[in-house]
């Protein structure tokens, strides 16, 4: 299991100095929420803000896309220093096209399920992805409830990509992740999780980072 800490429950005045904590910890992806305030109703970093920190962190940049023709962006954000960059299916008219310039470019490509987005839409997109997130809130803010129904969607993702050979595509989720059900989480087969308030409310890190650890191996 991969934890991808979210930036979004980090101290925004103090960003520099948290991804050098995280890496000090033992973590090793950070996950960085950027909305526009349109397709979802909040905005956060832009291209600007990554790019600007960047140089201060060798953390693997996992970086989820909640904005509006994100195909308009690739290339600032691939300029950013982004090494993965994840995309909602509903975000974007032609999503094969964007997933293949996302790896064109030289990142890694992630597609984004809102909750109640099935998981058919991946059926003619699954040759271009190396990640796919499962969002178990619905995106746009912090600290929200996680759905359960989540743990059966992302069975019956890992079931789906098992069939279609493509076992080596990780499965994310973001939204409520914490201690209480990473396990189950990991049990139903995903491999990166990402948490936000659960993990950046508990210092310190590497403790913390144990803890989800620990959760994950149980059994």
């Amino acid at each position: 299991m991969i934890l991808s800490p979210s930036l979004l429950s980090a101290d925004c005045g103090k960003l520099a100095e948290t991804l050098k904590a995280l890496e000090a910890a033992g973590v090793e992806w950070v996950h960085w929420d950027v909305m526009d305030g349109h397709f979802v109703p909040n905005m956060t970093f832009g291209q600007h803000v990554i790019k600007g920190l960047r140089p201060a962190s060798g953390l693997f940049f996992d970086v989820h896309l909640m904005i509006e023709q994100p195909e308009r962006y690739l290339a600032d954000f691939k300029d950013a220093g982004a090494d993965m960059l994840v995309v909602h299916a509903e975000s974007t008219v032609h999503l094969q096209r964007t997933l293949a310039e996302i790896r064109r470019l030289g990142m890694k490509s992630g597609v984004a399920l809102n909750p109640s987005t099935p998981l058919s839409v991946l059926d003619y997109v699954l040759d271009d992805v190396d990640m796919v997130l499962i969002m178990s809130v619905n995106p746009g803010f912090g600290g929200q409830k996680f759905l359960p129904a989540t743990f059966r969607k992302v069975s019956e993702l890992r079931a789906k990509l098992n069939a279609a050979g493509r076992s080596d595509c990780l499965i994310q989720v973001d939204g409520g992740v914490n201690v209480d059900n990473t396990g189950e989480l990991v049990r139903a087969g995903a491999d990166v999780l990402v948490s936000g308030s659960a993990f950046f409310g508990f210092p310190p890190f590497n403790e913390r980072l144990a803890a989800f650890n620990a959760a994950a191996e149980q059994k």
